[in-house]
């Protein structure tokens, strides 16, 4: 059997606690990051592309990862921005036709380390308990003490801004030139499956990097501007929160979603804080309570605004709600066609429950002067 006899390999959370386990492959490594985990069941391949993610160590808690192996049209952005892999059991040979490559030939690409054989039912037990915090994996198991000094000078995800790592550097498009509607895209760390969402309801879209100002997207001449997801940290976005006051200044419509919907309640003057643990899964329960229907979502942020001030700004309504711990899921601004949403109605992977988000942002659209002139 390949790789039968692995390197023994290790997780070291800031805490001090350690988990054992093998690398995979026979990479050996270290990898340095926050570690979170996501109770997705599929969608592995999407999750490692996620730019939201970027930076971050991810424990999945399905039993098996790897045993459908991958596809080159099931990634959400160009390149793994995961920071490093721990998982249970590791699949090399896969069994799905579509699959072009095994999960481990897409890792080796990507160059990313990972580590399985670690009991994830504990770690997430004890993260769910104890916090997301830093940790890394390595197989330098002669030199745990330096790595505990390295790991202690790591920064926080606190205060951390991220997106300027995976946004675009220069401005693009997507979507057919020729369609009705064109949309103005803030990258703070977008997925393609947003853009693909924009684009099927005849959307032409402008992709603008993270600190671009209102005045340069406006430009473009766009019917409405959207704010997209990303990794890290809200507050330190300062371009993109006053390019959001601009926008929302401007009464053109605009649609957030993720970082973008914590951006759009910074703009208000909403805080919002570091959870506990975060939200990174696609069976998240919602209710709309706008319409008093339930949905089931794909969530991924570690971050949520602040329930109490939203509740307290009388420009802002609370339009979603998670059920399982009552965080603000979405808003809506009053006599502006602004809103946002914490979860992922683009999903993939996850459930279509809130793909009816992307058609209310074009009725927005179609309500105002939105045709190509």
């Amino acid at each position: 059997m390949k790789y039968q006899f692995r390197k023994s390999a290790f997780l070291l959370l800031a805490d001090g606690t350690i988990f054992h386990g093998k690398v995979v492959g026979d990479k050996e490594g270290t990898a340095f990051g926050e570690v979170c985990f996501n109770t997705g069941m599929t969608g592995y391949q999407e999750i490692f592309t996620d730019p939201s993610y970027f930076g971050q160590l991810m424990v999945t808690t399905n039993a098996h990862i790897g045993n459908y192996g991958t596809n080159a049209d099931e990634v959400e952005s160009d390149s793994v921005k995961i920071a490093g892999l721990i998982c249970k059991n590791f699949s090399y040979e896969y069994s799905r036709d579509a699959a072009d490559s095994s999960l481990q030939e897409f890792l080796e690409k990507s160059d990313l380390f990972a580590i399985s054989d670690v009991d994830t039912r504990a770690l997430v037990s004890y993260i769910r308990d104890n916090g997301a915090m830093n940790a890394v994996i390595s197989t330098d198991v002669d030199h745990i003490s330096d790595l505990k000094k390295q790991l202690a000078d790591f920064p926080s995800m606190k205060g951390l801004e991220l997106s300027s790592k995976v946004s675009t550097k220069e401005p693009y498009f997507y979507g057919d030139e020729n369609a009705t509607y064109k949309i103005a895209a803030l990258d703070i760390g977008i997925k393609k499956n947003i853009l693909r969402n924009l684009s099927r309801r005849d959307a032409y879209i402008k992709v603008f990097p993270y600190d671009t100002t209102f005045e340069e997207m406006k430009a473009w001449g766009p019917a409405a501007y959207f704010i997209s997801n990303g990794p890290g940290d809200p507050e330190p976005l300062t371009q993109a929160i006053q390019t959001a006051k601009d926008i929302i200044a401007s009464d053109a419509p605009l649609f957030g979603i993720c970082l973008g919907h914590q951006v759009i309640a910074l703009a208000n003057g909403v805080s919002t804080y570091k959870m506990h643990n975060g939200h990174r899964g696609i069976n998240h329960p919602i209710k709309n309570l706008l319409t008093g229907k339930g949905e089931i979502t794909s969530q991924n942020h570690g971050f949520a605004i602040n329930k109490e001030e939203t509740e307290a700004n009388t420009n802002l309504e609370i339009t979603h709600i998670h059920l399982n711990d009552q965080t603000v899921a979405g808003i809506r601004m009053k006599n502006k066609k602004v809103f946002s949403v914490q979860y992922h109605p683009e999903a993939s992977p996850g459930p279509h429950d809130a793909e009816y988000l992307f058609d209310q942002f074009f009725e927005m659209v179609k309500q105002g002067s939105a045709q190509i002139v």
